[in-house]
């Protein structure tokens, strides 16, 4: 499952697209939206994607999990209006042993905020502003 959605994500079912009987580790990575950043107030988080691109660019990030750690990866992105608190990422993950798990998760979250064209805006109580992605 590689998905952009506009609109709430279900998490249990990215989580379900990497169900095997051959894994022993399965991690749910949800990038969630914090109230506040650099002392500001943060009420919502807004983003946009190029889908097009977006899209075959996390199924690469997928696909060279799974050649590198023989990983089953899932990931969805919202866009749009998100409210805080809640996952404008999921990155579901599965692999036959734990510490493969771990890699394969971090190098999707941090492959995605390097190559995959989705942007955020942060909206402040006192205006907005467009945020880089960085890994991290």
């Amino acid at each position: 499952m590689i998905a952009l959605v506009d609109g709430r994500i279900d998490v249990a079912g990215v989580r379900r697209a990497v169900d095997d009987s051959g894994f022993g580790a399965v991690l749910v990575f949800e990038g969630v939206g914090r109230d506040s950043f650099e002392g500001r107030a943060v009420v919502a988080l807004e983003y946009e994607a190029y889908p097009e691109m977006a899209v075959p660019e996390m199924q690469r990030i997928a696909d060279e999990a799974q050649a590198r750690w023989g990983a089953k990866v899932a990931i969805v992105h919202r866009t749009g209006r998100v409210a805080i608190g809640e996952p404008s990422v999921v990155i579901a993950v599965g692999t036959p042993h734990r510490a493969a798990c771990y890699e394969a998760s971090r190098y999707a979250i941090d492959e995605l905020k390097l190559r995959v064209p989705v942007w955020k805006k942060e909206i402040y109580a006192d205006g907005s502003a467009w945020k880089a992605n960085a890994p991290g």
